[in-house]
């Protein structure tokens, strides 16, 4: 069964692991994840069990390969930590909101010349299309816009330190979002 749960992100900081370097870590700390409902091959066309986080709501699919997988498993059971020191994962998060942002923080221009008339322009995008021909602007066009607050995915991560006590999980390297942002840990294999 692939190992999953629902998370929030606590805070960053810093631990030796197994070899003796020093790493940075993101925290984050398992609430009370239940089984919320299962699909079963046969029914639905595909395996897969629903996990709930009591605190936030938020519920979640995950789908397997089997029906084997989640044939014991039953609405309302509680989801532990399976998870062991050393074990890769992927966490998905949302991104910090950064608003509405122009071009040189978005995507990094450089912005125009300070002098030689210039008073205004030093963060402005420049010339954005062509003339007459084509008339207008592609789409997918580099402009200032909403940024941030988006889900994403990283891989790959190692899981350093594990505190089943406390229902905390050190997670080496950064996880997107704030603190107190969800977090969906899963195991890669």
């Amino acid at each position: 069964m692939k190992k999953t749960l629902i998370t929030e992100k606590k805070e960053m900081t810093s631990l030796f692991d197994g070899d003796g370097k020093f790493v940075s870590v993101t925290v984050l700390e398992v609430g009370d994840n239940v089984v919320f409902g299962t699909r079963i091959e046969e029914k639905d066309g595909y395996s897969a069990f629903i996990i709930k986080d009591e605190k936030s709501g938020l519920v979640k699919e995950v789908r397997v390969e089997s029906d084997e997988e989640v044939k014991d498993m039953k609405v309302g059971d509680k989801l532990e930590i399976d998870f062991s020191e050393g074990d890769t994962v992927s966490a998905t998060g949302v991104t910090k909101g950064k608003g509405f942002q122009g071009v040189v923080k978005r995507w990094g221009f450089k912005g125009g010349p300070k002098t030689h008339g210039q008073s205004d322009r030093q963060r402005h995008p420049g010339s954005i299309g062509g003339g007459t021909t084509p008339g207008r602007v592609y789409k997918g066009k580099k402009m200032a816009g909403r940024m941030g607050a988006v889900t994403r995915t990283i891989r790959g991560l190692r899981i350093i330190k594990i505190d089943k006590e406390n229902n905390l999980i050190a997670v080496k390297g950064a996880i997107p979002g704030g603190k107190g942002g969800l977090v969906l840990l899963k195991s890669t294999k």
